[in-house]
C-alpha cells in the first residue's frame, strides 16, 4: 500500500474546488443539459428540494435528500422515447425526477480529515461522488499531510489545551464553513494519483494486463441492430455500450461506442432522433451532410420508425429530415465525400478511446484525463480491432491500492511498456 494514500486526507483534494450548487429534481431536462455540459464525468448529482429553507442539515438528512446521478446518456435515452420525439418541446420541460435513476449509494459525505485511502475504498465499492465540507484554513505546519502519532490517526488538535498538545506533532485540521460543501469526483482522485506516480512505483509502469484490471464483462451491441436497443438496460459503470462487428474468427471488432462520454456536449435532440431512427453502426459512424442515410448498406436503417419528416400536431420542433454527424457533434472526414462512409473512414471525435492490453497504467490514466473519459476500451496486443475488455475508474483504483501481483513469465512480458 503506497504511503501517499495513508498520509493524505480528502481535504487536500478540495483546495480550489468550487462550492456545490445543488441541482434539484424539480428542474427541467433542458436545465440538466446545460448543467451536465459544465460538469465532470459527464453527470450531475440530483437532489430533492429542502423541506425548509435555511435549516441546518446533518449528514443523514443530506443523504436522504440525494436522489442519484444523471448523465448525458440517460437524457439522450429519455429524449429518444417515442412520446418525447413526438413532442420534443414538452420533453425538454420534463422534470429530471422522471429521468434520473434513484440510487443514493453513489454519494458519500466525508469529513475533510478522512484518510484518502478510506475514500478510495469507498469509491472502489461504487461511490462516485464525495461530499466534503468546505474549509477556510488549515491549522498546523502542513496543509498537505496528516499525521500518525503513536499508531493513532489524529484528525483534529484541541487548540483549547496547548499543554496537552505540546508533545504532539503538528497536524492539519480544517475549519469547516457551515452548510457549504464541495463535491469530489473520481476524476479528481485520478488527477491526484497521476501527480504522485513516483510514490506508486512500479505499479504505474506495469501493463494493465499484468495488473489484472481489464474487465471482459463489458456491455455491447452489434452494429446492425437498432441503436435504441442500447438503451434497454443502460450500464452504470462505465456508462457506455461498445458497438461491435462480430468477426469470423470469433472475436468482436469495436467500431464505436454509445456512451455518456461521447454524448456529453452533443446536440441532445439530434442525438436522440438518430438513436431512435438509426442502427447502432450508423449512429456511431455518423453521416456527412451531403450523404443520405440510405447510402450506408452495411448497417440498414431501422424500418420500424415513423417518418422523420412528420411534425406532431402540437407544433413542436420539426425533426431533421436526415441525420448529420455535425448536428450531433461527431466528426467524420471521409477522403472522398461523394462516397458512402465506410468503417475504414471512421475517425475523429466519434472514434472510441482505445488502448492495448500491453499499455501501462500511467498511459491509460493519462488518456482518460486528457479526453475527460470515464473508461478506455482495451484491444488485443497484436490486433487493434480485437476488443478484449474495458478499464474504468473503479479498475484503476483497485490497481493502485493493492500490491503488484506476481506476473506469469509465460504471459505478456510488458510490465514496463507504455502505450504505443
Amino acid at each position: 500500500m503506497a504511503s501517499v494514500f495513508l498520509y493524505h486526507v480528502v481535504g487536500d483534494l478540495t483546495v480550489g474546488k468550487p462550492e456545490l450548487v445543488e441541482f434539484t429534481e424539480t428542474q427541467t431536462v433542458e436545465a440538466a443539459i446545460k448543467a451536465i455540459g459544465e460538469s465532470t464525468e459527464c453527470g450531475i448529482p440530483v437532489w430533492k428540494t429542502r423541506s425548509q429553507k435555511g435549516m441546518i442539515e446533518n449528514a443523514e438528512m443530506r443523504r436522504k435528500r440525494f436522489v442519484g446521478i444523471l448523465n448525458s446518456l440517460d437524457i439522450v435515452a429519455f429524449l429518444a422515447r417515442e412520446e418525447c420525439l413526438a413532442d420534443q418541446e414538452k420533453a425538454m420541460k420534463t422534470p429530471v425526477s422522471e429521468v434520473v435513476l434513484p440510487d443514493n449509494s453513489l454519494l458519500k459525505e466525508l469529513d475533510p480529515a478522512t484518510r484518502l485511502i478510506d475514500a478510495l475504498e469507498m469509491m472502489k465499492q461504487g461511490v462516485k461522488r464525495l461530499l466534503v465540507p468546505k474549509s477556510v484554513v488549515w491549522r498546523g505546519m502542513s496543509k498537505r499531510f496528516s499525521i500518525l502519532y503513536n499508531g493513532k490517526w489524529l484528525k483534529n488538535i484541541d487548540t483549547s489545551n496547548p499543554a496537552a498538545n505540546a508533545n504532539r506533532p503538528s497536524t492539519s485540521s480544517p475549519v469547516p464553513i457551515r452548510d457549504k460543501f464541495c463535491c469530489l469526483s473520481r476524476e479528481d482522485i485520478i488527477r491526484f494519483i497521476i501527480g504522485c506516480l513516483g510514490a506508486l512505483a512500479p505499479i504505474p509502469l506495469s501493463s494493465i494486463y499484468s495488473l489484472g484490471i481489464i474487465n471482459p464483462n463489458y456491455c455491447s451491441i452489434e452494429a446492425s441492430r437498432p441503436a435504441i436497443d442500447a438503451t434497454q438496460k443502460l450500464p452504470s459503470d462505465p456508462p457506455a455500450v461498445a458497438v461491435i462487428d462480430p468477426m469470423a474468427d470469433d472475436y468482436n471488432k469495436i467500431i464505436g461506442e454509445i456512451s455518456a462520454t461521447k454524448l456529453w456536449k452533443c446536440d441532445y435532440l439530434a442525438a436522440a432522433w438518430a438513436l431512435a431512427n438509426f442502427s447502432a453502426g450508423q449512429f456511431v459512424m455518423g453521416v456527412e451532410d451531403n450523404i443520405s442515410p440510405s447510402s450506408l448498406p452495411d448497417f440498414p436503417v431501422n424500418s420500424m420508425v415513423t417518418n422523420a419528416n412528420t411534425a406532431n400536431s402540437r407544433g413542436s420542433i420539426v425533426r431533421p429530415k436526415k441525420f448529420s454527424s455535425r448536428s450531433i457533434g461527431f466528426v467524420s472526414n471521409p477522403t472522398n465525400s461523394s462516397l458512402s462512409v465506410s468503417r475504414s473512414m471512421y475517425r475523429g471525435r466519434s472514434a472510441p478511446l482505445t488502448c492495448k492490453e500491453t499499455s501501462s497504467l500511467a498511459a491509460v490514466m493519462a488518456q482518460m484525463l486528457s479526453h475527460r473519459a470515464t473508461h478506455v476500451w482495451v484491444t488485443d496486443a497484436d490486433n487493434d480491432d480485437h476488443l478484449v475488455g474495458v478499464v474504468g475508474y473503479a479498475d484503476i483504483l483497485a490497481a493502485v491500492t493493492r500490491p503488484l501481483p506476481t506476473t506469469n513469465p509465460e504471459s505478456h512480458s510488458c510490465s514496463s511498456m507504455l502505450i504505443n
